[in-house]
């Protein structure tokens, strides 16, 4: 870590759920010279906005978070959004970086951008095996962008540039709106309001027969950092727990832990989204070292936590 402890390091998205964990990492390893800002402050979705941000800060690494996400509804509801906000703002940040000679850029994709039947668990060699689960193709492609744009500008221009693909996220810091959150802090959150005001039964999109694979987002922060420090090459990297668990099971599980113990109802004209999400891990402790450390259970004890406290605050 010598080497990245006087580097001027750029994080976008740094104030964010995955963003501050991943300042976090940096500052327990020494690093002390971490560039964050408010979306406020600059649009990177402008170009003379994001050369004011590189002008301004003059990074030497770059650590591309900042994104616009969301679940399934979201998804559903601003696909043109969040494919032209995601595509523009990984745009403009390599080829800022490209044009201000960073030493090193790492693009953060998304599992959302493999195919909707990619045979599990997913290897990085098949993310270009089909389009992705329609729901959040217009995300999943958006991001992938960014890894033909890291890849050529690294062909023609040198740009020493990496791209992970992380798995779903959760943990404390998550967002629990509604019109936003992903599976997990929507769960979490619908079994808290029917504790609150008694009622007997949740309702849950689809028909709980999809998996998904989770990973603790301070293991993903500590990921980022890995790969920051030791992972040189073009090829994307898959970022997760590597174990997959079904939404029905996943339902139970957050339900029991919370302390809900009403009816589940599965409405099942809601779509269930990829059928199945589970990555091949093993490229990323073979290049760089990871291995996710957080278990399951635990993890989710600590966002519901997390969430119980923040609660009882508000």
């Amino acid at each position: 870590m010598d080497s990245l402890i006087s580097k001027r390091i750029l994080i976008t998205g740094g104030a964010g759920f995955l963003g501050s964990n991943v300042v976090d990492q940096f500052k327990r390893a020494g690093c002390k010279h971490l560039l964050v800002f408010r979306s406020s402050e600059y649009d990177l979705r402008s170009p003379a906005e994001t050369a004011r941000l590189f002008n301004d800060t003059h990074p030497q690494i770059v650590i591309h978070l900042a994104a616009v996400v969301g679940g399934i509804g979201a998804n559903r509801a601003n696909p043109g959004g969040f494919f032209y906000q995601n595509l523009m703002m990984g745009v403009e940040v390599i080829e800022q970086a490209r044009l201000h000679k960073v030493e090193k850029v790492v693009a953060i994709g998304t599992v959302c951008a493999y195919p909707k039947f990619t045979p599990v668990p997913f290897r990085e060699e098949d993310l270009w095996n089909g389009y992705p689960e329609e729901t959040n193709a217009a995300y999943g492609i958006a991001k992938k962008m960014l890894l033909v744009q890291a890849q050529a500008y690294r062909e023609q221009y040198g740009l020493n540039s990496i791209y992970l693909l992380p798995v779903n996220l959760y943990g404390p810091g998550d967002s629990f709106d509604p019109e936003k959150s992903h599976v997990i802090p929507a769960l979490i959150k619908k079994c808290f309001d029917a504790i609150h005001s008694g009622a007997d039964h949740i309702e849950v999109w689809g028909s709980g027969s999809a998996s998904r694979e989770f990973l603790y987002v301070e293991d993903c922060a500590r990921a980022i950092v890995l790969a920051t420090q030791h992972y040189e090459k073009a090829e994307p990297v898959n970022v997760g727990a590597g174990r997959e668990i079904s939404i029905q099971e996943l339902v139970r599980l957050i339900a029991e832990l919370s302390g809900f113990r009403g009816e589940i109802r599965w409405d099942s004209s809601k779509p269930d989204g990829q059928p199945r999400r589970c990555l091949d891990v093993s490229k990323a402790e073979r290049e760089f070292g990871f291995r996710a450390q957080t278990d399951f259970r635990y993890g989710l004890l600590k966002t519901i936590d997390w969430y119980r406290e923040r609660s009882a605050r508000l």
